[in-house]
């Protein structure tokens, strides 16, 4: 058994008897957490007139264990649920028994759950769900409805040695609560007795659902939330042995490799029938015999064979002896199959007892039997290789970006108009006064952003990125603390923090903060799609603050009211903003152990961790391609000469080989060769989401295609720009942060044009520079109705005599104006952001930065092949 660490969690366990929350529970163990307590909802007890004939309201004289006798008392179920003697058959069940059905709690064998106290000598709590499901996306807000508080009142007897399971108290609003609340007198309930309580653990998957309701409980009980199996099926796999099984399946695999014993205690797919009830999913027989049915039954998607779409629901009987010290045993005569039509049956089950293990198989297991994922898949392991080879001198052979033909472009271009109403803005905000404290200064900046919210009649879900720049890294968790007061929906704006020193100062005078952000100002919320993961995995790092990890909006949406094809909305192009991606290991949410790595390998470590990151979050929203990308460093030691100039130089050649080995290949980013995404079967989907109502739906095809991957060469088949900026600090003092401009998804070859010019720089001193333009236009809509969205990169050189910075923007203005990309308002570009040296700002006239918008003052900034730039220059437009 391995010892919890010091810097572990003490950790609620929230249990269903299902797998899920089981293993979830091994994983905490393994990664050094203390489980305190476990957790349970359970129906609440039927009316004394609906009762199952002969089933009394309180348990029998004969009961023997205290933690059953509380259990029973409470949730109307006697000895059947177990410890009783004797072996009584199971009475006849009244027409109107059923299972809940509840899209949130397993409550289908909840007569055992009493049990698990005295099996595992850990805790049990345990409360009644009310309510149903009165929210039914995926995302969950609890501000739509007044929050229960909660007295935390115990009822029953105190927690034993042996463990015990007691009754939480608290009151719920009345008025139609939705069933996630039940879950806050019941913690609250298990934090009150246990007041070192720190962390929440649950099982979900693949199920946004579910890991969205317990991250908004726990957050706001300041608990941290655990999900390790969190997209389990999509991570690193040992190679697989049955060719008959997807990589889903690797999980059951696991299981019994822990020495866990699940039996499915419910199914409801046109696939699996009642025979199936019993089987142990954690075993090579019950694995086998689900896969196979699922593919021939065509239900093999993703987490399918693993019950992930409510194909079928397990109850565990026992696990490794460092967390089951006794097993649940039910005999067969006291299994009761209950049928509910539509293809669902499920098992009542009485007269469950405890058994003592002895010298079994699972005695000698511990902890470390649990698989851990690696830290990085095979894809990025080869990047890893990459850098840390002979190839990273510079040899490698990269493919440029793709040219189209001259012919090809112009009369697209020229058939572009720009939209009378410009959709997608950039608002800038700093600081106003120059003696504010910190506090002050990000007040008054959440201030301004309201009232020009206001303004516009828009609510802060029309904010879609947000840039913040500070001076003082250290200032972070104070403003990261007044900005999240502007957001209390789900899925907040991504986000991108970095500090820039006394650099700030060229930039937004004396401020100590300034934010830019990126605002749709007519979006439906309908079309408005996020991912923001609070809980701790594998899959990446968890997103706890203010911000989400994707944003993701339809090109169409950007288009003016007159040109907008709203047919075009669900099914064409889309755009993703990721937030800013640090190299965190994210089941523990800190920065990689240096070990006894050199500096450098450090480096190529934290560059490949992070870019992973990026990768995962751009395949679970669908990104076919990245438009543009900078990847960040904190400041070196010194001020930028000669040593450190080589440094960042080395720095940014890794940064690029990284960047283009990952582009290179054109395998999956999944192990099993299928893209994961927020299509998956959730159970959700499978009632509200049309593609998924039925189960004719192939996991690996959409339309009749292979799904897209990241890159998906077809489609783009060259590699991003990529350029790299020295600032003074970022998060966490990370080494490097990788922020993507956008992702474009739901694109084929037919909407996107890809191209790259390099003008000539005529300035007095420096012939033969040029500048390097880069630009992707992404169509959405037919004929008329088509609105297209045109960002351009321009990159400018370091020149050896400081120009001043006006000289440069009226270069970059008239090679964009060739480009025919313009804002119909001012005649100029429309810059998202510029990203400009310091030493160019400096040497620039006054109010040249005002006259810039959005501006990233750098130490330093390099392009990918390890040469200085002046500035690089992102612009965003839409034409219709």
């Amino acid at each position: 058994m391995s010892s919890p660490r010091p810097d572990g969690l003490n950790v609620i366990a929230l249990v269903s008897g299902g797998k899920d929350s089981f293993f979830s529970v091994l994983h905490c163990r393994a990664n050094g957490h203390r489980i305190v307590a476990l957790a349970n909802l359970h129906p609440a007890p039927l009316p004394q007139a609906r009762r199952p004939p002969g089933e009394a309201s309180h348990p029998p004289a004969s009961a023997t264990s205290a933690a059953l006798a509380a259990s029973t008392a409470v949730s109307g179920s006697v000895g059947h649920a177990g410890g009783v003697p004797g072996n009584e058959m199971l009475p006849e069940v009244d027409e109107d028994e059923h299972d809940l059905n509840s899209f949130m709690y397993q409550t289908v064998g909840h007569e055992v759950i009493p049990l698990y106290a005295e099996a595992t000598g850990i805790p049990l709590y345990r409360q009644a769900i009310t309510g149903g499901a009165t929210q039914h996306g995926k995302e969950y807000s609890h501000y739509q409805r007044s929050t229960s508080s909660g007295n935390g009142d115990v009822a029953g007897p105190h927690a034993s040695a042996e463990g015990d399971c007691r009754e939480a108290g608290g009151d719920i609003a009345p008025e139609d609560p939705d069933e996630t609340e039940s879950m806050i007198p019941l913690l609250q309930a298990v934090k009150k007795a246990h007041p070192e309580a720190n962390a929440i653990c649950a099982g979900a998957i693949l199920s946004t659902y579910q890991r969205t309701r317990v991250e908004s409980v726990a957050t706001r009980l300041g608990l941290t939330p655990l999900a390790y199996l969190w997209k389990f099926p999509v991570l690193p796999t040992p190679g697989q042995s049955d060719p008959t099984v997807g990589s889903d399946a690797q999980l059951l695999d696991d299981m019994a490799a822990a020495g866990m014993e699940a039996r499915i205690i419910k199914v409801a797919s046109g696939g699996l029938d009642e025979s199936f009830l019993w089987t142990n999913v954690a075993s090579a027989v019950g694995k086998s015999k689900l896969a196979r049915t699922m593919r021939r039954f065509g239900t093999a998607e993703t987490g399918a064979v693993i019950g992930e779409g409510g194909e079928f629901e397990t109850l565990v009987l026992d696990g490794p002896s460092t967390l089951f010290k006794k097993r649940i045993v039910v005999a067969e005569e006291d299994r009761r199959v209950v049928k509910e039509g539509g293809g669902s049956a499920w098992l009542r089950l009485g007269n469950a007892s405890l058994q003592d293990k002895g010298e079994d198989s699972n005695v000698a297991r511990t902890d470390s039997s649990v698989r851990i994922p690696h830290l990085l898949d095979q894809k990025f392991a080869g990047v890893l290789e990459v850098l840390t080879s002979a190839e990273a001198d510079g040899s490698l052979s990269l493919r440029p970006w793709s040219r189209s033909k001259e012919e090809d472009i112009i009369p697209r271009l020229g058939a572009l108009q720009a939209a009378t109403r410009q959709n997608l803005q950039q608002w800038r905000f700093v600081s106003g006064s120059k003696s504010a404290s910190i506090e002050e200064e990000t007040q008054s900046i959440v201030k301004q952003i309201r009232q020009r919210l206001r303004q516009h009649s828009l609510p802060p879900s029309a904010i879609l990125s947000a840039t913040v720049s500070l001076r003082r890294m250290a200032d972070f968790p104070i403003i990261n603390s007044i900005y999240g007061t502007l957001f209390d929906a789900p899925n907040p704006p991504s986000r991108v923090t970095i500090s820039c020193g006394n650099a700030l100062s060229a930039a937004a005078t004396d401020a100590n903060i300034a934010v830019y952000l990126t605002v749709h100002t007519a979006l439906s919320p309908t079309d408005r799609q996020g991912l923001h993961v609070q809980s701790r995995s594998y899959w990446a790092p968890a997103n706890i603050g203010p911000y989400s990890q994707a944003i993701s909006i339809p090109v169409a949406s950007l288009g003016s009211a007159e040109s907008l094809d709203v047919s075009s909305l669900p099914s064409g192009p889309r755009l993703v903003s990721i937030a800013g991606q640090i190299p965190l290991v994210p089941a523990t949410m800190a920065l990689p152990e240096p070990g006894e790595n050199s500096e450098e390998d450090a480096i190529r470590l934290r560059l490949t961790l992070s870019l992973q990151h990026l990768w995962r979050i751009g395949v679970e929203m669908g990104v076919q391609w990245w438009t543009s990308a900078v990847a960040y460093f904190p400041r070196c030691a010194s001020s930028v000469g000669s040593e450190d100039g080589r440094m960042m130089a080395l720095r940014a050649r890794l940064a690029s080989i990284a960047w283009r080995t990952a582009h290179m290949s054109s395998s999956e980013s999944s192990p099993d060769g299928e893209e994961e995404d927020e299509s998956g079967p959730d159970l959700w989907d499978r009632r509200y989401n049309p593609q998924y109502t039925t189960y004719s739906y192939s996991g690996g095809k959409e339309d009749g295609k292979d799904k897209v991957v990241l890159p998906d060469r077809p489609a783009f088949p060259a590699v991003p720009p990529l350029f790299v900026a020295e600032v003074d600090e970022l998060p966490r003092a990370a080494g490097v942060e990788w922020h993507a401009h956008l992702g474009v998804g739901h694109a084929d070859e037919r909407s996107v044009t890809l191209r790259e010019l390099h003008p000539s720089l005529l300035l007095a001193g420096e012939e033969g520079k040029t500048m390097a333009v880069s630009q992707v236009i992404v169509r959405a809509g037919k004929g008329t109705g088509t609105t297209s969205f045109v960002q351009t990169v321009v990159a400018e050189p370091f020149y050896v005599e400081v120009c001043q910075r006006a000289q440069h923007g009226i270069v970059a203005r008239d090679a964009l104006a060739q480009l025919g990309q313009v804002d119909i308002a001012t005649g100029e570009p429309a810059a998202l952001v510029s990203y400009v040296d310091v030493e160019m700002l400096k040497a620039g006239r006054e109010g040249t930065v005002a006259d810039l918008g959005p501006v990233v003052p750098c130490r330093s900034l390099w392009d990918d092949q390890g040469e200085r730039l002046a500035a690089v220059t992102v612009y965003h437009s839409v034409f219709c």
